[in-house]
């Protein structure tokens, strides 16, 4: 979830010419209602081939979390034409590696083949469209794999429920409130018609986009397509609830246990705008002022200089509803975390009374050019980038026009969007602490 940049992005950017290539798209629908976009570039003999569906956790019935998730794994068991445990042998055979990813907004499919195994690909795609056999072998078989990746990636790992205590205190009425993977009880409770209704309602062409990106032939590309994808029955039309917050007014405080832990961490969350919001973009910005490498500045003062802080980070969980903006912190030695958030509100109080300094904002923007340019870089990234701009933030021109906003942004925007959303009494202020022994 976390972003990671490059370490040799400002190297990079010194040596790129300061705009972005161009990345040329070709859009279209079917009948069907499902969304297709073509990317050609014959520079390399490889395609991908990829399907997002616009159902992620916040999709779920609060009483059976966790099923997009398990979708993610639960469509790789095969098809009427695959037989089960083949899908990952079929791609491997043929070259090509695949994958899949779910979050509380959206869960994608991708393949990367040889461009002469770009049929298999959409063949495979359309076949986990049209022909998924969801069994209850399947989905016994799935919920022990998802109960053994909750215990590996939550239950036993230190920190492991930040995003689940963080998520759970910040949103009230929001389905953001429950994690990605779910409930196993809620799992464990579901009958094998609740998970074939899920599947007829969500992943069905009117719910879907489907990118092409790579080594192609327009026109057999397109041929293909509507052979394998133009008998896709249309699904009915998605009716999605909304969720209001109230907004914060006053400090919400929480505190978290967690088992696996010895060194006690402290998170500040806001709640703030939707990823489509310019604002969002503003926050970016702000997160890589205060936390994006050593000379950022709470690393600097907590971390370099003060040494309270054994590590320190801010970013802007933006989603297609609402963002969570972050900020946490892990004490040195003896420090407390009282002492930690002061220190904290220090630095983003600098952000809301002060403007940042020409040179700071110079080194900004480069960074922000620099970050363009390698989610650009590779025929996978511009695949997930179409996909993601089409279906969440409705305009997929931004993949050539975003640069266009964190460029807009000023250094009053900065000031001001600091303000406007990162006081003390519009968060959450979480504990996040060793478990208290029994005799404690």
């Amino acid at each position: 979830m976390k972003q990671k940049f490059l370490p040799l992005a400002l190297l990079v950017m010194a040596i790129l010419p300061a705009t972005a290539q161009q990345v040329s798209y070709e859009e279209y629908d079917l009948d069907n209602g499902l969304h297709v976009i073509l990317h050609k570039d014959n520079t390399a003999p490889v395609i991908t081939t990829a399907v997002m569906y616009h159902v992620g956790s916040k999709d779920e019935d609060p009483e059976r979390t966790g099923f997009a998730h398990f979708f993610e794994h639960l469509l790789f068991e095969g098809t009427k034409n695959i037989e089960r445990g083949q899908w990952f042998k079929i791609v491997t055979a043929n070259g090509g590696q695949n994958n899949a990813n779910t979050t509380q907004d959206r869960t994608y499919y991708y393949e990367v083949f040889p461009s002469n195994n770009l049929e298999l690909g959409l063949w495979m795609e359309s076949e986990r469209m049209l022909h998924p056999v969801i069994n209850q072998t399947g989905v016994e078989t799935q919920n022990e794999v998802v109960k053994e990746e909750k215990r590996m990636r939550m239950d036993n790992q230190p920190y492991g429920q930040f995003a689940t205590a963080l998520f759970e205190n910040l949103f009230d009425k929001h389905p953001y409130r429950w994690p990605i993977i779910g409930s196993m009880q809620h799992l464990d409770a579901a009958k094998l018609d609740e998970f074939l209704a899920f599947n007829d309602k969500f992943y069905v062409p009117n719910n879907a986009v489907l990118v092409v990106a790579g080594d192609l032939d327009t026109e057999k590309t397109k041929k293909m397509i509507r052979d394998y994808f133009g008998p896709i029955p249309r699904g009915k039309d998605i009716v999605r609830e909304t969720f209001e917050e109230t907004p914060i007014t006053q400090v919400k405080k929480a505190r978290f246990e967690d088992p696996n832990i010895q060194i006690p961490a402290i998170l500040t969350a806001y709640r703030t705008p939707s990823m489509k919001e310019r604002d969002a973009y503003v926050l970016d910005m702000i997160s890589s002022i205060l936390s994006d490498g050593k000379s950022s500045r709470l690393y600097k003062k907590l971390v370099d200089e003060e040494k309270k802080a054994m590590e320190v980070g801010a970013f802007n969980y933006a989603l297609e509803d609402y963002g969570a903006y972050i900020i946490y912190a892990l004490p040195l030695g003896g420090t407390s975390l009282d002492v930690l958030v002061a220190e904290i509100d220090k630095e983003v109080g600098k952000l809301q009374n002060e403007l940042i300094s020409e040179r700071d904002y110079e080194k900004l923007q480069n960074k922000f050019e620099s970050q363009f340019v390698n989610a650009n870089s590779s025929i996978e990234g511009i695949a997930n980038s179409l996909a993601r701009y089409y279906m969440l933030y409705g305009d997929t021109k931004l993949i050539n026009e975003e640069i266009d906003i964190y460029r807009s942004v000023t250094r009053e925007d900065i000031r001001e969007v600091a303000r406007k959303y990162l006081n003390p009494n519009q968060r959450l202020l979480l504990e996040y602490v060793p478990e208290e022994s029994e005799n404690n």
